[in-house]
């Protein structure tokens, strides 16, 4: 029987985190996934075989797009390979990227330096403009 059988597929996006190989910047992209989910029953005319694959299936994600454009020098790039396939039950518990950086300074105990006031422009750069003369 077809693994399709034993699924129901949905589209679904997700942003992914990845660095340009040509001009070396990091940039957020919407990249494109089918989440498939487990049916709560076997198909029709399953036989023991299925039965025994069926049990051991979990939701999982299948990545469906293989390059982006970058969003800085337009050149396309390849993503990286070895997330194509994730599963559900592993994404969960997973930390995002903002908490994971507010975890390490925490644990540090470097709450981060405050950046510096950028001092006031000069009065020339603020003035408004006459034209040429």
């Amino acid at each position: 029987m077809d693994e399709r059988a034993f699924f129901s597929e949905r589209p679904e996006t997700r942003p992914g985190r990845y660095q340009c190989p040509k001009c070396r910047r990091t940039g957020e992209y919407a990249i494109r996934w089918m989440r498939r989910i487990k049916k709560d029953r076997l198909p029709q005319g399953a036989g023991e075989e299925d039965r025994a694959k069926f049990a051991k299936l979990r939701d999982y994600l299948l990545r469906l797009d293989d390059e982006v454009t970058c969003k800085t020098c337009g050149k396309k790039f390849e993503i990286p390979s070895q997330h194509s396939l994730m599963f559900v039950d592993q994404l969960a518990g997973l930390p995002n990227d903002d908490e994971l950086e507010q975890e390490i300074q925490r644990a540090s105990g470097d709450a981060g330096p405050e950046p510096p006031a950028k001092p006031p422009l000069p009065a020339r750069f603020t003035r408004k403009s006459s034209g040429w003369k």
